[in-house]
């Protein structure tokens, strides 16, 4: 559903960024047998893929922080953001046969908005960095408990 702008989105657990950004790993990746195998893991991952591209497309798009004042552009900038958004959480809702076009699409964006390819810079890094952040984010709204084992961050 449409969130607010000035509403923060209720963060991820650890788990579901871990699980989201490693098939968008292997997706990008093209490695099919280790994207199967995270979809098939993990039977939420068409909604934690949409909750993924929420969390970066609604800030790129967003009038948040556009110094000088916003224009019309901006405007039609924010509303393509949360269409978008929106159009990939319903699209999750039909289940497992939509993760891999849910996936395609956060890496299409990620690619032709957030690469800097003329810098050597690729999306597989830009999604390590966005996974980085929001693990981060989520151990400090999910600590774990003390006494629990670290959990592994290595992947694809």
């Amino acid at each position: 559903m449409f969130q607010n702008p000035t509403v923060p989105l209720a963060p991820m657990t650890p788990d579901a960024v871990l699980s989201a950004f490693r098939y968008l790993r292997a997706v990008e990746a093209g490695d099919t047998e280790a994207a199967a195998g995270f979809a098939g893991a993990d039977p939420r991952m068409p909604v934690l893929l949409a909750d993924v591209a929420e969390r970066i497309v609604l800030p790129i798009t967003g009038l948040c922080g556009i110094d000088p004042e916003p224009c019309d552009d901006s405007f039609a900038l924010e509303a393509v953001g949360r269409v978008l958004a929106a159009t990939l959480r319903t699209w999750a809702q039909a289940g497992p046969d939509a993760v891999e076009g849910v996936a395609h699409a956060v890496i299409a964006f990620v690619r032709q908005l957030l690469t800097m390819e003329d810098c050597g810079e690729t999306v597989a890094e830009v999604l390590r960095h966005m996974e980085a952040v929001g693990f981060g984010q989520a151990l400090d709204a999910h600590p774990a408990p003390a006494g629990a084992p670290a959990e592994r961050t290595t992947g694809v």
